[in-house]
């Protein structure tokens, strides 16, 4: 198929240069969409149907639509509807399936097959060797698709429909940022013309974990996805400083954007006095009642600041025109339009309604204190205020160390002067983290699109963190979205999910514990650990496991066992890099390792992990994500003793 696109020549079919070269960019998309993936098959599934119209066809389904040269297709489309029942059909509701048959394999190579008979009623159902060897696969290198084991509860979500915003809540292992991936790619496939003119993106927490996902889409074949974190579509400014929790908070509660909206809609100040435009040798005047009622109607309208700014002008011009045609001229448009552009009118225009730069109000706001009080009046409380101004105002936007906070108050400003462009569909993972602020802003980026919501509240871990779905999608914009729960654990074994969850109760009651599938006798060591030294000796010893090996320790105590593991001549990657068969070992700051996984984790010194954080709550649920990034082991060394809520 790649060489029959390589093949083509266009010389004979483009009207223009234009063409061609849009031809040229569209054949290099397809050639690249087409690439040979190394250890990635073809195909993993077949199909035998039974009876309806597709009585006796065999169907193979796998990542790509596959088809031969005379344009038969060989295999089908994991996402096309007929391949549907691979996921879904069972012996209780077969589906018209005889049979269906998953393959095996190891490093590209087909070395095994299962069948199931679906319809047979005397074979009884089992559960599949293949799909378990294949979700307990080691863990080398960044994170893979789940296409040939999709379960049937996660195939609903998947295959679920644009127009509706779906939230997920999945607890360590189930495989929610999987399936927010391929509900992705699933939307591109059933709607890929809508999507291609209005775009999608995936944001998560931080640039590790969007490398560690960034191979996933392109695997199935889609190339134009954009990832990016909330701090990314933010950036209308350099982020250099950081706020005290308490400040972080406020800026990032809900009530800042009717503190923004007042300031913005300060800026306006009605008219005085009339307005005199000169055309030729004729003088016409605008009364300052009249004009006063032209800015009072725009501002009830409630548009957007610029909009409204851009309005006025023209508005102005036709109350012109209107005295115009009243003294028997007969004005177009383009004697409106000129009014409009008219000195006078835009002097007036820029008394009336200035412009606004979003970061020199945000600038003023956290350094004025009278500016704030005034538009925070009833809004915000006096210590909430002195919480949020800047003890040293800087002198310019240029000068000032903003927070991500504040990038994220520009970004609501700026919408309020000029709408923010909005896309087809947007997943947000690890959402439980976000503000309301930040839900707002990528709320913005989805108003007239839709959203896949991934999280999990028992993950929470900033000052900030949510404390519903129901809250956190009202300040996305989507109160009405479906919230589908995840409770089946596929990653994290059966010992080590009940020992992490010993911890729920005290930071997240009333959230379901994950039912791991997976039981893994010796999964778990807890050990006392005197020095760095055994640290270091329990990383050894996990190396000579197969797969990745995460060593998870508590920010403050990364410099002392990084010296540690470099003094036993023992290489290491940080979280993002790559592993590869040399290097196998990354360190992981506790504040670093949501999202990630490893095949073994050596855990150091739990205390440490809750005791880093400003309270006890967020330092349970730090810990509770350090005990769970385990795929095959999980080693829990300490020195200090364990907090009492593991006990």
């Amino acid at each position: 198929m790649r060489e029959d696109v390589q093949a083509l020549d266009i010389r004979d079919v483009t009207a223009n240069w234009v063409n061609a070269a849009v031809l040229e960019a569209q054949i290099e998309d397809r050639i690249k969409a087409l690439a040979d993936l190394a250890h990635t098959p073809l195909f993993f599934g077949r199909l035998d149907y039974l009876h309806s119209t597709q009585e006796g066809q065999r169907f193979y389904i796998g990542r790509r639509h596959v088809h031969d040269a005379e344009g038969d297709p060989m295999v089908i489309d994991w996402r096309a509807p007929v391949s549907q029942p691979f996921y879904r059909a069972s012996k209780k509701d077969p589906q018209d399936v005889a049979l269906r048959r998953r393959f095996g394999y190891t490093g590209g190579d087909l070395t095994a097959y299962e069948d199931e008979h679906l319809s047979d009623p005397a074979e009884a159902e089992r559960t599949s060797r293949l799909l378990q060897t294949e979700i307990e696969r080691p863990r080398v290198g960044p994170m893979r698709d789940i296409v040939a084991t999709i379960q049937p509860e996660q195939d609903e979500i998947v295959r679920s429909g644009l127009s509706g915003t779906v939230c997920v809540q999945g607890g360590p292992g189930t495989g929610k940022t999987a399936v927010g991936l391929h509900r992705v790619a699933y939307l591109l496939y059933a709607h890929r013309e809508r999507l291609a003119r209005t775009g999608t993106l995936v944001i998560g927490p931080n640039r590790s974990f969007l490398h560690y996902i960034e191979q996933v889409l392109p695997a199935l074949g889609e190339l134009e996805v954009r990832q990016a974190t909330v701090d990314d579509l933010v950036a209308h400014v350099d982020v250099r400083g950081d706020d005290t929790a308490e400040a972080a908070i406020v800026k990032g509660d809900a009530r800042m954007a009717e503190v923004l909206r007042r300031a913005v809609r300060s800026h306006v100040t009605m008219p005085a006095d009339a307005l005199m435009v000169v055309r030729g040798s004729r003088r016409w005047r605008v009364p300052a009642y009249e004009l006063e009622e032209i800015v009072q109607e725009l501002l009830d309208r409630d548009i957007r600041y610029g909009a409204a700014r851009d309005a006025l002008p023209q508005r102005i011009a036709h109350a012109v025109l209107v005295r115009m045609e009243q003294a028997g001229e007969a004005p177009d448009d383009r004697v409106q339009d000129a009014v409009a552009r008219n000195a006078a009118v835009k002097a007036a225009v820029k008394a009336i309604w200035p412009a606004v730069d979003p970061a020199k109000l945000i600038l003023r706001l956290l350094s004025d204190a009278d500016f704030l009080a005034e538009h925070a009046d009833g809004v915000l409380g006096a210590d909430e205020q002195k919480a949020i101004l800047w003890t040293k105002p800087p002198r310019s936007v240029r000068t000032a160390k903003w927070s991500p906070a504040d990038a994220v108050l520009i970004d609501e400003t700026s919408d309020l002067v000029e709408r923010t462009h909005s896309l087809g569909h947007v997943v947000l993972d690890e959402a439980q983290d976000l503000s309301p602020m930040q839900y707002r802003a990528v709320g913005r980026r989805c108003t007239t699109g839709s959203a896949t919501v991934l999280g999990d509240l028992a993950q929470g871990t900033t000052p900030w963190a949510t404390g519903s779905w129901a809250e956190a999608l009202t300040h996305l914009g989507k109160p009405d979205a479906a919230v589908e729960e995840l409770t089946a654990g596929f990653r994290v074994p059966r010992e080590v999910i009940a020992y992490a969850s010993r911890l729920l109760p005290h930071m997240s009651p009333g959230l379901a514990e994950v039912r791991s599938v997976r039981e893994s006798p010796g999964s778990l060591e807890i050990r006392a650990a005197s020095r760095d030294g055994d640290v270091v000796a329990a990383c050894v010893e996990s190396l000579r496991h197969e797969g990745s090996i995460g060593l998870i320790a508590a920010d403050a105590r990364v410099p002392a066992l990084a010296d540690a593991l470099a003094a036993a001549g023992l290489p290491y990657l940080s979280p993002g890099e790559e592993t590869t068969p040399e290097v196998r070992l990354t360190l992981v700051p506790a504040s670093l390792a949501k999202g990630l996984e490893y095949d073994y984790v050596v855990l150091d010194e739990p205390a440490a992990v809750v005791d880093g954080e400003p309270d006890e709550r967020t330092g349970l649920r730090r810990l509770y994500v350090a005990l769970t990034r385990a795929v095959s082991g999980l080693t829990v060394l300490h020195a200090a003793p364990l907090p009492p809520q593991l006990s």
